[in-house]
């Protein structure tokens, strides 16, 4: 999900009258019946949920401020899903006989579990996320048509080990990984946490190529999508995308490192 300020303030606004009460947020928490890790969620103002709003409400005596301040939250999101610039995305990638992606932060769409894609959408409390996680499980099927794009996929480490939607969600999505890792079409690798600096650090992105020879980039941002065409600056991301295989894994280590992470969970 990108930015939210009507998210952002519920959480500045749980935080401070967290700190004039004195309490932790474990003790928030166990006042609501949630977790302290929930509580943390919200005050960084990554997730919020009406139940959630009505309960504080109830707690610090708040008149309806916070249920207030989510509806205008989840209006904000139904504006920004999907992403804007996206759209015109999924449609070029219909067409694309390769897709080179690096996943920075999270696990790319084209590669979620429904579970992954609920717990990044905020699925959960937001009937258009639901539809658009629906939209992208679709979209998958590119990989399964009879005119299935080349595919390599590079994975930070880190994503790996980010315990998206918990333990279970994650175990599901990393054995989706190493299923989809058969695919004649699909090469993916991982670059270890190990490697310090390298030119990934700017953010994810995607490679789209054409049967005419040329490429496209796509990048998110603050919440929107950007199409990059000009063809000096797909050159950079080319070479972004060259030297940033360079620091991963071979195949077969990459499959083992993500069985292991797997298997620790």
């Amino acid at each position: 999900m990108g930015e939210n300020s009507a998210r952002e303030f519920f959480g500045t606004e749980l935080r401070r009258r967290r700190d004039e009460a004195k309490l932790t947020a474990r003790e928030l928490g166990d006042a609501l019946g949630c977790t302290s890790q929930w509580i943390s969620t919200m005050e960084c103002g990554r997730k919020t949920s009406e139940q959630s709003a009505l309960d504080l409400d109830t707690y610090f005596k708040t008149d309806g401020m916070f249920h207030r301040i989510w509806e205008h939250a989840k209006k904000a999101d139904r504006r920004t899903l999907p992403p804007p610039g996206f759209p015109e995305y999924a449609e070029r990638e219909k067409h694309a006989t390769s897709i080179r992606i690096y996943s920075a932060l999270l696990l790319t769409g084209l590669f979620q579990t429904e579970r992954y894609a609920a717990t990044v959408m905020g699925a959960t409390e937001n009937d258009d996320a639901t539809e658009f996680v629906a939209e992208r499980m679709e979209r998958q099927s590119i990989l399964n048509s009879e005119n299935r794009p080349k595919v390599w996929l590079t994975i930070e480490e880190n994503v790996l080990r980010r315990p998206t939607g918990g333990a279970d969600v994650m175990r599901e999505q990393l054995a989706s990984l190493l299923k989809v890792s058969d695919h004649p079409d699909v090469m993916m690798d991982v670059i270890p946490r190990s490697v310090a600096y390298h030119p990934g650090l700017e953010g994810s992105f995607t490679l789209l190529g054409f049967d005419n020879g040329t490429n496209i980039a796509y990048t998110e941002s603050a919440g929107t999508g950007m199409l990059i065409e000009q063809p000096a600056r797909v050159v950079d991301y080319v070479v972004r995308y060259d030297t940033l295989r360079g620091f991963a894994l071979p195949f077969s280590a990459s499959r083992a490192l993500i069985t292991e992470v797997m298997e620790s969970l």
